[in-house]
């Protein structure tokens, strides 16, 4: 069992509140990913949850059980850092085994362990070598193949791969995806990549100033944020954001300060003069022959799309569009905004409009 529990948990730092009021539902064998700026508490939630950091307030609940005061090596749980934190003296086969050495498993236990854990993650020709002698992605599949020798019950993951290149990212992102698929364990995952949550999470918990901002699946946080915030924070490119006001009770548009019309579906039910945030996603925008009027002022090619860089009035704004376009600085074209995918948020307190 893996069923984690997080009931109106909070953490302090004297008179410093880091978290508060965080309630939390992860069940067995969930992907659960914690996103949000720096200095949002995610590493400090996760480690609260691993028992490295105290409980301030609230209960944390392991299968059943109040786990405030259990220590942390009696949790059932195994944490992979964002340093490897391999013993530099010790082979691969040590280092994996260490944790059980110390429990006092028989060698023979540990060797099957260890064997079974590497054959997992095709570490099997590097048991006898040092750490020294191995590349980064090497050294984080020996941390986690630490983790899994234990045979937890939740896995903790502390953005275990920031210090890689970026290539090596995406392979051991399948690396760790395939981990969770085999093994059907939980695993709680810290990251500042929404890459990263967005193509690995059953679920994403966005922290956003100490709380939960939004929780759910990546492609409802994508489409239905609740917030400004949230909008920007999941999607890559980032969401164009426009400052504008409403036209009134019958228009199916709102302006921005430069007269220019962004359209909806359907009028919105507020006066006229509203300030509201028009929110529109790169991937949602077209060429059109006819439509808002924009001068491309940046081109940087991705493969068979570009993220274009326009100036709509007197705002720059990002758009995903065919390379087969030949776009070059200086073109003016005509753009098409995909009305039903626009997002309208309080000018005020950034929260989603109906």
């Amino acid at each position: 069992m893996g069923h984690l529990q997080l009931h109106n948990i909070g953490k302090s730092y004297g008179a410093t509140t880091v978290l508060e009021g965080i309630d939390l539902d992860m069940a067995d064998g969930e992907f659960v990913v914690l996103v949000g700026p720096s200095g949002c508490g995610k590493s400090t939630l996760l480690r609260m949850i691993a028992g490295l950091e105290d409980i301030t307030k609230g209960r944390l609940i392991i299968d059943g059980k109040v786990a405030n005061r259990i220590p942390a090596k009696e949790r059932g749980l195994a944490m992979v850092f964002q340093s490897y934190a391999l013993y530099p003296h010790m082979n691969v086969a040590d280092n994996m085994s260490f944790a059980l050495r110390l429990a006092g498993a028989s060698r023979a236990e540990r060797e099957e362990k260890v064997r079974a854990a590497a054959d997992i993650l095709g570490l099997l020709p590097y048991l006898d070598r040092l750490p020294r002698q191995l590349s980064g992605g090497q050294r984080q599949r020996v941390a986690m193949g630490r983790a899994i020798v234990r045979d937890p019950t939740a896995f903790l993951f502390d953005e275990p791969l920031s210090n890689l290149d970026a290539k090596l990212r995406v392979r051991m992102r399948s690396e760790i995806k395939k981990l969770h698929q085999r093994l059907g364990r939980t695993m709680v995952y810290v990251t500042h990549d929404q890459t990263e949550a967005m193509t690995m999470a059953d679920r994403i918990v966005v922290l956003h100033e100490g709380g939960i901002a939004q929780v759910g699946p990546p492609k409802q946080l994508y489409a239905d944020p609740v917030s400004r915030f949230v909008a920007s924070f999941i999607g890559s490119p980032e969401i164009n954001l426009f400052d504008a006001r409403t036209a009134g009770p019958e228009a199916a548009w709102v302006v921005m300060a430069d007269g220019i019309r962004l359209p909806l579906t359907r009028p919105l039910d507020l006066p006229e003069g509203q300030a509201v945030t028009y929110g529109i996603r790169p991937q949602t925008i077209a060429l059109a022959a006819e439509g808002l009027p924009a001068e491309v002022t940046l081109v940087e090619p991705t493969g068979e799309t570009v993220d274009a860089k326009l100036r709509l009035g007197e705002t720059e704004i990002t758009a995903v569009l065919p390379d087969a376009a030949g776009l070059s600085p200086g073109d003016r074209v005509h753009l098409d905004f995909a009305a039903d995918r626009a997002l309208v948020f309080d000018g005020a307190t950034g929260v989603r409009l109906a």
